[in-house]
């Protein structure tokens, strides 16, 4: 596939995005991925890392000082631990040296709406009109930009993967590009420029609203974009998508189900028979909304949890985001199939969503991810520590979960759930991600490293991170993108255009 040079800077991706004119219903594919061998590119030399304190999770979780990390191919090849000082010719990471984060739960395009929506007052409902608005302007050339941003401020935050919960499929009105995947190659491409690997998580958003009839209700006007019609066509795209991937270490497809609310019942099965298929990771909103919860009982005498279960939905490869308004028997039926639950704090408290009951999942046998959602704020470090004070404040008890058990969360229970099982540890065969926090800051001086997860947990922020490594390869050095020089000014340039 020819890989033209794109314009204003970017390196190669597979077509000029300027062919892109959505408005007459064109599309040019622009995969990034394809030709790819890795997260930014062909694969690193072998080369070693020495972590001043490195997290550890194979045995007991703990830090460990002067460890030597070999990478090899992009994995770990070897870990070598009391190194009391740097072998030669080895990359120094000062400071405390984590798996790197995965974002699990990601719609690239609400970074536009950061502050906008903070003023006067609503719910859910208002913000999602807001929303609305700048879905209907994103174009496969501006959602790139937009989104090559986003993800470069994620991986500035310590963020290695991200899952993007990815519905914005077609032109405005609904017409499908020329390339129907246009903006979903978009969204990989972006990822792979901005140096972090992407489970692009296709998803089925075919009706407004639950209803008696077959198909539920019809798409609002700013949601036809987003429909495919019914749940074969879409399976159709997304078929055309997984095949057109070349490279599974930067870029994997999923699928997704909106909600019950955007994908008629009995449709539902046929979103998951795609998953199973393909073997891919499978995600769902899920009873994020009281209101969703009382249209499904009034329609389908049944909670949406049990709606999902009877169609097929629910297991391992399958996971909840939110799941805020639950029962029981709802709990019981997501921790019997062993299916996941991503929760997403800030964002849920940022709507007034709720705030979900994961401790009981998790005891329930439902393992945790976290995602930043909306990014009113990227910080995973936040999304952990948010997760055990929700709990505090709901129960006026400490302690909730250990700052390992958080710390897995962010780390492998996300990978996990993006489909990526062999990362989210610092051990040989795993992806070689890693991020690194400063440990003399002014929110961690003071903190004894052997208390690094705590630490990281519970003081540290994104704005801590000081290394990004993806594949091993050095992503953020010194808290500066390596492939994206200034990030504050790509953010405004994408987001600004959407304002014009």
């Amino acid at each position: 596939m020819k890989r033209p040079t794109a314009s204003s800077g970017r390196t190669q991706v597979t077509a000029r995005p300027e062919s892109a004119t959505p408005a007459t219903g064109t599309g040019t594919a622009r995969t990034g991925s394809a030709e790819t061998a890795g997260p930014a590119g062909p694969p690193e030399p072998a080369r070693t890392y020495w972590l001043e304190h490195a997290w550890l999770t194979d045995g007991r979780p703990h830090v460990e000082p002067g460890v030597a990390v070999d990478v090899t191919g992009g994995r770990i090849a070897a870990v070598r631990t009391q190194v009391t000082t740097p072998p030669p010719g080895a990359t120094v990471l000062r400071g405390l040296t984590l798996p790197g984060l995965a974002n699990a739960h990601s719609h690239a395009f609400h970074r536009a709406l950061r502050s906008t929506v903070q003023v006067g007052s609503g719910t859910f409902w208002t913000w999602r009109e807001i929303m609305y608005g700048i879905a209907a302007k994103l174009t496969p050339d501006s959602y790139f930009a937009l989104a090559r941003a986003v993800y470069a401020e994620m991986a500035l935050a310590g963020i290695t993967s991200v899952g993007e919960f990815h519905y914005l499929h077609h032109a405005p009105g609904g017409t499908p590009y020329d390339q129907p995947n246009a903006m979903g190659e978009a969204l990989i491409a972006a990822a792979a420029e901005a140096g972090i690997r992407i489970t692009l998580l296709d998803t089925a958003y075919l009706s407004s609203g639950i209803a008696r009839r077959r198909g539920g209700e019809p798409p609002e006007r700013h949601q036809l974009r987003f429909s495919d019609g019914d749940a074969t066509a879409w399976a159709e795209r997304a078929s055309a998508l997984a095949s057109a991937v070349k490279d599974g270490d930067q870029a994997l497809i999923g699928a997704a189900v909106h909600s019950v609310r955007a994908v008629p019942a009995e449709q539902l099965a046929t979103v998951a028979a795609w998953a199973g298929e393909h073997g891919a990771p499978l995600h769902v909103h899920l009873s994020e909304q009281t209101a969703e919860n009382e249209a499904c009982l009034a329609v389908h005498g049944v909670t949406p949890t049990r709606l999902l279960a009877d169609h097929g939905v629910l297991g391992p490869r399958t996971t909840g985001v939110h799941n805020t308004h639950l029962t029981d028997e709802d709990i019981a039926l997501l921790g019997t199939a062993a299916t996941g639950t991503c929760m997403c704090p800030t964002t849920e408290r940022d709507l007034a969503d709720g705030i979900g009951p994961a401790g009981r999942l998790q005891r329930a046998g439902s393992p945790l991810s976290l995602g930043s959602d909306s990014h009113a704020v990227i910080d995973l470090f936040e999304e952990t520590r948010a997760m055990e004070l929700n709990e505090r404040l709901r129960s006026r008890r400490r302690g909730h979960w250990t700052a390992a058990t958080l710390l897995h969360a962010a780390t492998a229970g996300g990978h996990a759930a993006l489909g990526r099982p062999d990362a989210g540890r610092i051990g040989p065969g795993a992806l070689a991600d890693l991020v690194t926090i400063a440990l003399d800051s002014v929110r961690t001086a003071g903190t004894l490293p052997r208390l690094g997860a705590e630490t990281a947990v519970f003081a540290a922020s994104a704005a801590d991170v000081r290394h990004t490594v993806v594949g091993g390869r050095h992503v953020v050095r010194d808290g500066a993108h390596a492939l994206i020089p200034d990030v504050p000014a790509a953010l405004d340039r994408s987001i600004a255009a959407l304002r014009g």
